[in-house]
């Protein structure tokens, strides 16, 4: 059976993205990168929606000596959209348009390769309401972006109840989070 691990960077304040800023918040540093790198390295199916495809993909093409987006593009990918249509350009990239919740069931009861998502909010979403996470793992970048932040990560999320299992500091200023979630029904003691 695979695990799986859904993956984010936010802001402190809890978005995904900013306008204007830079990639990363222009904040990676080589410490960062090379676990990225390492963590790329690992035999792994990454697991996407189309906006997030649409995005890594056009970096890989723009620019694919970068090690982390090479290291991407060398593994195997699974895009699940009603959008897209196959063949997909992005080496190593599989394309399911049917309901992602089942496909990502049977994925996990099948398989012994872990699984892991790369950015796609509402989908990470719908696998965490519906039980399949196993663990749920966030790098913190230390900016507040209200203004221009846009994808915040967590609206729309049910309640969950996180227990930490590991951390990690990176380049003296990015904090690395992982958990095991647990969906909650509501607020802990509410009858």
């Amino acid at each position: 059976m695979s695990d799986l691990v859904v993956d984010f960077i936010v802001s402190l304040d809890g978005y995904g993205a900013a306008g204007g800023w830079p990639g990363y918040w222009g904040m990676e540093g080589p410490e960062y990168l090379g676990w990225l790198g390492q963590d790329g390295a690992l035999e792994q199916t990454v697991l996407m929606g189309a906006t997030t495809y649409r995005l890594m993909s056009g970096f890989a093409a723009e620019i694919p000596d970068d090690p982390g987006l090479a290291g991407l593009t060398a593994m195997s990918k699974v895009v699940f959209s009603s959008t897209l249509r196959a063949p997909l350009s992005w080496a190593n990239t599989e394309l399911v348009d049917g309901d992602a919740v089942a496909a990502v069931r049977a994925m996990k009861e099948r398989g012994t390769r872990p699984l892991r998502t790369v950015g796609s909010v509402s989908l990470c979403r719908s696998l965490l309401a519906a039980g399949l996470v196993d663990r749920y793992r966030v790098v913190v970048f230390p900016v507040i972006t209200g203004a221009t932040g846009t994808d915040r990560v967590y609206d729309g999320y049910p309640d969950v109840a996180l227990d930490l299992v590991d951390s990690r500091l990176f380049d003296g200023r990015l904090q690395l989070l992982e958990y095991v979630p647990t969906v909650l029904a509501g607020p802990p003691g509410a009858t």
